[in-house]
């Protein structure tokens, strides 16, 4: 047994590349989606102990639904992938690529225990460059097949070093043969089939006995002539311990799918469902089928299922000639390979044993599967048929005049396989090459037409979508999945008239309801969707919300354990204001799936819906201690803590908003209200920065420039204020608050009376009834010094709000002012103030003042005639301070400003 030298490592790992670099280019493709794309177990926020828990595609093996395979070990290196290249394509394929390269290597030290050195080459390069693996190694999710054959070529190398020099039992192998087998299984279901494989090898490669030598030893010790001999027993204790060893593993694998097979329709495997003698002789010519597609790979499909295959329903269909060629010739080469002891019947019967076993657990005939034929399966069944075609190339080429026609047909057999392998892969590239390419191999599958319909439905052409779902419906009218595609695709061309009657013709397909009646093994769980989906579109109509509402209860009473069927009726009770059965129903998905973060953070708006904040947090808690980054359980419970007004939670909701902008660094709410936090906790430098990252990502955002204007303001840089104002003016001119806040700085700070005027004019176009926009007009009269009017407007102003003291007080000092000015016979309204300058009406209203009180000091100069200069200073002081008295008399009727008028300073939505 030659051992594998590095110039074959070499030549086999440059083949395998130069076959599938092209591969490195493929994208994400049909079940890649759901293994990858939508699979948390891959993210690092997921629990590692989730993988053991979950099947392969991320779901509970708990649920009814879960397809119950079991490959934890594959799914771990995904999860590794994801941890470097978190979702970029090429990485996975490459891994996949190295992997296979792998699986050549151990294959060929495989092939060196009954093929010479030549022909288990020959063997390795056909198994390298054979366009049947292209499933299985392009395809992400193959790498379950390539795993688990590595484990399983493993397993068995093991096994074969467990018999000693002596012919003794050498217990180490044994063990690490049992620990190899269990990660086979691991990794792919089909990884236990090794145990047979090992047994074929212990039977009749190692112990070198033939099926007459078996049944005439078994005849002699029935017939009491001899006991077992020594060799037997050895044999039979190491098969013992392997199939103990076998009977546990699946015990265990039983226990783990909870003693449940996975609900398929007839549309994966219509056979499945057929009456006897259909199901038999369908599924038995299928084998046939997997053979010519190893024997001439030229016409290659992803996907099997539906009507590729025609039922074979009568023993007359010609059909049932494959069917019995096929097993004649397997039935000679068990034949040859069984009855004689030389290398030639090792080779085959090891051969054989590589075919037939692995392909057991596929092949329908002791249990159904969800498909008719996958090409992937047959990776490891190949390794048997590359055997069989190698020993075949030994035979002719040994003989003399063959020799060259012989390495030809080799030559050309790599040749062109290397070229189909090469071509095959980019058909991989996107799932609309995938599926397009598909339908040149078959139009009879509506399963390929809704694929191809998918793929352009993920481009967002609707409307060339809607042609291939259509051609679905034809080609099998009772393919509920096709009609609820052209039911979601009608929606999503705003036709919802046609959109339910796809969705009615779909439930008039599904089995009726019968009360007290299960459906789990009559109804697939995605085709009650079109109860949800039926109901999501009618409920856009407010007069059919109770007509909704029994499509899923009718979806609830078909399957009681369908969580998506309460979470969409908690949306609507929700919707209906029905706050308690919206509470219940969330409540029993939870009972359902408490893992669910997105059931968690929908009870918690139902809680904030109900007034009960603290409830809502510690769900919105429930739902971050699951998925620590669901970006709307950071946001909303921030935002929940924020709004609180208790500054204890102010550190924790900044924490989860950063978290928050992290995820999501596009979106300007995040940062808008990092900013109100800062703005809260008094830190103005953090609050611009903020809000200015929030403006900068959304031109014109209202709340940010409103807010970001008021912090200036309050920060005395009113004058930094101006600009963000005029900014939120462009975009909203109708920000009464901002009109205000604008008014407000050009009245009390630029001194611009008719630019403050102007604002206040706007807001009252807007809404004449704005207490807060008339009282402040009603103050720019009094500036112009139209006192008249200013009295007039206070007293409609008060008519708008008869409670308000500051109102009434100002209106007062009005009127006071008027009777002063009165008494004095100055004139009451002044046009020269009306277009004074903000700058000149302070020294105005001095001047007026002081000659007030020059009147009022020359009468006091006739009094006081005689009267010292000591006593004459003090009345001068004494009238000073009167004057001043009188200027702070007149700036109590100040305009209104954000700060003293306004109740909210800060408003979320501005």
């Amino acid at each position: 047994m030659a051992a594998v030298s590095w110039k074959e490592i070499l030549l086999l790992t440059g083949l395998v590349v130069g076959c599938y670099w092209n591969s490195l280019s493929c994208g994400f493709v049909f079940d890649d989606v759901s293994a990858i794309l939508d699979n948390k177990d891959l993210r690092p926020s997921t629990p590692l102990r989730n993988l053991f828990l979950n099947d392969f595609w991320g779901t509970p093996m708990a649920e009814e639904r879960s397809h119950k395979s079991y490959r934890p070990l594959t799914v771990l290196t995904f999860r590794l992938n994801y941890l470097f290249s978190e979702l970029s394509a090429s990485s996975y394929h490459l891994l996949n690529v190295v992997l296979h390269a792998v699986v050549c290597v151990l294959f060929l030290r495989v092939c060196r225990l009954f093929l010479d050195k030549t022909s288990s080459l020959v063997a390795a390069l056909l198994f390298a460059v054979h366009p049947i693996h292209t499933e299985a190694v392009t395809g992400v999710v193959g790498r379950a097949e390539l795993l688990s054959s590595i484990f399983l070529l493993a397993a068995f190398l093991a096994y074969t070093k467990s018999t000693g020099a002596d012919h003794s039992i050498v217990w180490a192998p044994i063990a690490l043969t049992v620990v190899l087998v269990a990660a086979a299984t691991l990794c792919k279901e089909q990884g236990i089939t090794v145990v047979g494989i090992c047994c074929v090898h212990e039977v009749f490669v190692a112990q070198g006995f033939t099926l007459p030598m078996l049944l005439d030893t078994l005849r002699q010790v029935l017939q009491g002539k001899d006991g077992f001999p020594y060799a037997v027993l050895q044999t039979l204790l190491k098969l013992i311990v392997l199939v103990i060893s076998t009977l546990l593993l699946v015990i265990i694998r039983v226990q783990v799918i909870q003693s449940q097979l996975p609900v398929f329709t007839r549309f994966d495997n219509p056979a499945a469902v057929s009456p006897t003698p259909t199901r038999q002789l369908t599924f038995n010519y299928l084998l046939p089928v997997n053979a010519w597609l190893l024997l001439n790979p030229s016409e290659l499909c992803c996907d099997w299922t539906m009507g590729t295959i025609p039922l074979v329903e009568s023993l007359l269909d010609l059909r049932n000639l494959a069917t019995l060629v096929f097993y004649t010739t397997l039935g000679l080469l068990a034949y040859h390979s069984l009855r004689y002891r030389h290398s030639s019947a090792r080779t085959v019967i090891m051969a054989l044993s590589l075919i037939v076993l692995p392909f057991i657990p596929a092949s329908n005939l002791f249990f159904p599967v969800g498909f008719v034929v996958a090409e992937r399966v047959l990776y490891v069944p190949s390794m048997g048929f590359c055997v069989l075609v190698a020993h075949g190339f030994k035979i002719v080429s040994q003989k003399g005049h063959l020799k060259k026609i012989s390495w030809l047909i080799i030559g050309v057999l790599l040749t062109t396989h290397a070229v189909k392998t090469f071509k095959r892969n980019w058909d991989w590239e996107s799932e609309y090459t995938l599926f397009t390419s598909a339908l040149k191999v078959n139009k009879n599958n509506a399963k390929l037409w809704n694929n191809v319909g998918h793929a352009l439905e993920n481009q967002n052409n609707y409307a060339k979508a809607l042609q291939y779902f259509l051609q679905a419906t034809r080609v099998q009218p009772d393919d509920i999945g096709a009609h609820m595609n052209v039911g979601r695709t009608y929606k999503n061309l705003n036709k919802s008239k046609e959109a339910e009657d796809a969705y009615l013709v779909a439930k008039s397909l599904m089995p009726q309801v019968i009360p007290g009646k299960k459906y789990a093994t009559r109804v697939a769980p995605n085709h009650l969707n079109v109860y949800i989906n039926l109901a999501n579109l009618i409920r856009a109509n407010e007069s059919r919300l109770e007509e909704a509402d029994q499509l899923y209860r009718q979806a609830i009473s078909m399957r009681p354990d369908f969580k998506q069927a309460y979470i969409s009726r908690g949306e609507l009770l929700l919707k209906m204001n029905k706050l308690t059965e919206a509470r219940d129903a969330y409540l029993r998905a939870l009972d359902l799936d408490r893992t669910n973060a997105d059931l968690w953070y929908n009870l918690a708006i139902v809680n904030i819906e109900m007034k009960d904040p603290s409830e809502a947090l510690k769900n919105f808690n429930h739902a971050l201690e699951l998925n620590p980054r669901h970006k709307l359980a950071l946001f909303n419970s921030a935002l929940l803590m924020q709004e609180s007004g208790e500054p204890k939670f102010w550190p924790e909701a900044n924490r989860r908003f950063l978290t928050y902008v992290e995820e999501e660094p596009e979106d300007a709410n995040g940062y808008f209200n990092l900013g109100m936090l800062a703005m809260d906790a008094n830190e103005n430098p953090a609050a611009e920065r903020w809000m200015r990252k929030a403006i900068g990502l959304q031109a014109g955002f209202r709340s940010a420039l409103f807010n970001l204007a008021l912090l200036y303001s309050q920060s005395k840089r009113e004058i930094d204020a101006l600009p963000v104002l005029d900014e939120l003016l462009r975009h909203h001119p109708e920000h009464i608050k901002g009109l205000i806040l604008k008014g407000d700085i050009l009245m009390n700070h630029k001194k611009d009376t008719r630019g403050a005027k102007a604002c206040f004019e706007r807001i009252l176009h807007m809404d004449p009834t704005n207490v807060q926009g008339k009282h402040n007009l009603c103050v720019v009269y009094f500036e112009e010094r139209d006192l008249p009017r200013a009295e007039r407007c206070l007293e409609e102003t008060l008519a708008l709000a008869p409670n308000e003291e500051y109102v009434r007080r100002h209106l007062s000092i009005v009127r006071g002012k008027m009777a002063a000015m009165s008494a004095a016979g100055q004139p009451l309204t002044s046009a020269e103030g009306a277009t004074m300058s903000a700058k000149e009406e302070k020294p105005k209203r001095v001047k007026e003042g002081a000659e007030e009180i020059s009147l009022d000091s020359s009468q006091s100069d006739k009094q006081t005639k005689g009267k010292s200069t000591k006593e004459i200073k003090d009345i001068e002081e004494k009238r000073a301070a009167a004057l001043k008295r009188l200027e702070e008399i007149e700036r109590e009727m100040l305009i209104c400003t954000w700060n003293s008028c306004n109740n909210k300073h800060k408003a979320n939505l501005g």
